[in-house]
């Protein structure tokens, strides 16, 4: 059987600044892959692409994972004949998006205005292409810079062409380029071909022409391998590997589906779930080595990044561990790779630190990792070094660590007159970073730091407040803040207000009940949750959110599904002794909110952690604390399931 044709790559696509319905992109790209490709319709910052977008400037070969992170090392290339444009603004050309052909393992797009066809199949580092021009005009093939300074060159004895991008946004990326090397099946004519240092218009001969590309963050020479262990086949050739290996991780989980609907959507978020993290190393000598972006060298070494764990340590990690243990292991060493080189664990690494969300939830990934037999020994050793690091130590820069972590010692909470900012969801995540410390800890033998942390994980305590039920920020001389609306987003709650945020303590869900007076009590609250109004107020930043937004349109309550911390809300009913509230509210968020189609998420998608979500939800399965072997189980949404040969029972 076969599950790439029940895969809609677009699904999400259709999103915008103010709005999300996914913030994804069509990525055409081989699992975990260094690098993906994807149509550009109008270069708008990180939203490039549109589904209803009638206009078509390129193909991007691009690393970004998210629109709100932005590109690095991109590039875009375009087909045009005779009359030349210089930016991908002129040079766009109208296209039939019913006709294009888009799968994760193959694309086809025709260029109207140039009368061309482009193919593009993905390798892990590398990708062909073949290009159909039309008879009577001169083709050339351009390639455009997207971000930072592009360097142009060309070897025509050798039909290849040489370009370097330094693009890359954030401040951890000394030293750092992305190497192009383009080869080329035609003589390519000098005498017509255009080089510049904004961009390079390459000539031919021949209507059709057949392109290898690949590329390195170390460089030419790496390329340049990297080109000649992927490219030695057909182009028919890699297009069916690339589909075997796609078979291969969708088939991993297997369903019986109510109707087409539910397993369009389920591979489809399946796709989603195999594309981040990106590899960043590459083989040289027969080893693994990568490009440290702490100082510009090369290392030894696996490297993967474009990950934010604020999002992917609630689904996608737990979803990985099921069906794909081997490649967690490896990403975790890749992550550890970077307190060897850098000095702290990464929290948004792309490419380079980028620090965007709070916290170092990566603490949850290696003691998911570490419960379920995936890393252990010297490695996790590392881990827990760098994890208790990051626990006690105030970084030098605020996009690496634990922000707030020397205060958060101090008083056992972040006080919101010394962090000024997310003093709550701060104070949460710390408490359950060191649940996760004292859990890898005692997978250890290290009892002295288990009894240490554990107890420190109690203290999300210290901002309950009993009078409203909510988690409330308090400055350093232990006074709440004041006034105080559960409706205000922002200021001390991240992307959230107290609704969303309060309830964030998933190792110690008995305790969290406790505050309430005993399970009913807290029964009653989440029921409150579901039924209170989707209102909020948006004090704390000033101006209107787009998660705000999508809380009010989804309207379940205050549960906004829309995004992460919401995700365990539903589950907390089954948590404490009510399943089938749990059943209710999953079935009813995955009917309503979720599809295959081009607006199919209720909001940011986030390196596959909406659609692990719904992955896990229909399968009936949900481990609402990463960090215990511990799994809530409710009836499936489907008829059966497999998961790696094996029946869900």
């Amino acid at each position: 059987m076969g599950y790439l044709q029940y895969v809609n790559i677009k699904q999400g696509t259709f999103s915008e600044h103010r709005f999300s319905n996914g913030n994804t992109l069509p990525l055409v790209q081989l699992p975990f892959a260094m690098a993906g490709y994807a149509p550009q319709t109008e270069d708008r910052g990180g939203w490039y692409y549109h589904p209803a977008s009638r206009s078509l400037e390129g193909v991007r070969l691009t690393h970004q994972p998210s629109p709100w992170i932005g590109d690095y090392g991109a590039f875009l290339f375009t087909p045009q004949t005779d009359v030349l444009r210089d930016t991908p603004s002129r040079a766009w050309s109208g296209y039939r998006p019913s006709e294009a052909v888009l799968t994760p393992a193959y694309m086809k797009l025709r260029f109207l205005r140039a009368r061309t066809d482009l193919e593009l199949t993905p390798g892990v580092r590398a990708c062909k292409m073949r290009l159909g021009f039309p008879d009577g005009r001169t083709p050339f093939f351009s390639v455009f810079p997207v971000y930072g300074n592009y360097t142009f060159d060309v070897d025509y004895a050798e039909n290849k062409a040489y370009v370097t991008s330094d693009g890359a946004r954030g401040d951890f990326h000394e030293g750092f380029k992305c190497y192009l090397v383009l080869r080329f099946s035609s003589p390519i004519d000098a005498k017509n071909t255009v080089i510049s240092n904004k961009f390079l218009h390459l000539a031919f001969c021949t209507r059709q022409v057949e392109v290898d590309a690949a590329t390195s963050y170390i460089g030419f020479s790496q390329a340049e391998k990297n080109l000649r262990d992927e490219c030695g086949v057909s182009f028919d050739q890699m297009r069916d590997n690339g589909e075997r290996i796609w078979e291969e991780y969708l088939s991993r989980i297997e369903i019986e589906p109510t109707d087409e609907r539910q397993m369009r959507t389920f591979y489809s978020c399946m796709y989603r779930t195999g594309l981040f993290p990106h590899k960043a190393y590459e083989i040289a000598d027969g080893k693994p080595v990568h490009y440290c972006p702490f100082d510009g060298s090369v290392r030894e070494g696996i490297r993967y990044t474009d990950n934010g764990f604020w999002d992917t340590y609630r689904t996608e990690y737990p979803l990985l561990a099921r069906i794909a243990p081997k490649e967690y292991a490896q990403m975790l060493e890749g992550f550890i790779a970077d307190y060897r080189d850098g000095g702290w664990l990464p929290r948004w690494p792309s490419i380079g630190e980028r620090g965007c969300m709070p916290s170092t939830l990566i603490d949850a990934v290696i003691a998911d990792a570490a419960v379920k037999g995936i890393i252990g020994g010297e490695l996790l050793e590392t881990a827990l070094e760098a994890m208790l690091k990051h626990a006690n130590t105030d970084a030098p820069n605020e996009d690496l660590g634990r922000t707030g972590a020397g205060s958060y010692v101090k008083y056992g909470y972040v006080p919101n007159d010394v962090v000024h900012r997310d003093s709550v969801n701060l104070t949460l995540d710390a408490s359950y970073g060191d649940f996760c410390i004292a859990q890898v800890a005692k997978v250890l033998g290290k009892t002295e730091i288990e009894r240490t942390y554990r107890s420190r994980a109690l203290n999300y305590r210290n901002l309950f407040d009993p009078e409203t039920g909510f988690m409330r920020g308090r400055s350093s001389d232990g006074r709440f803040a004041e006034p105080f609306d559960p409706f205000d987003w922002g200021g001390d709650y991240t992307e959230g207000g107290a609704w969303q945020s309060s309830f964030a303590v998933p190792h110690d869900v008995d305790g969290l009940a406790a505050l309430y007076g005993g399970r009913d009590k807290l029964l009653e609250k989440l029921d409150a949750l579901f039924s209170t109004p989707p209102l909020y107020n948006t004090c704390g930043y000033g101006s209107e959110i787009h998660e705000m937004t999508e809380m009010a349109a989804a309207d379940f309550g205050q549960c906004a599904i829309s995004n992460q911390p919401s995700f365990h809300l539903p589950y907390l009913f089954a948590a404490l002794g009510q399943p089938e509230k749990t059943a209710y509210w999953v079935r009813k968020i995955c009917a309503q909110a979720f599809s295959d189609a081009d607006d199919g998420f209720p909001g940011d998608e986030d390196n596959g952690s909406m659609a692990a979500w719904y992955i896990l939800s229909v399968l009936g399965i949900y481990d609402i604390c990463p960090g215990k072997n511990e799994t809530i189980r409710i009836p499936m949404l489907c008829k059966r399931a497999s998961i790696l040969g094996e029946p869900l029972k």
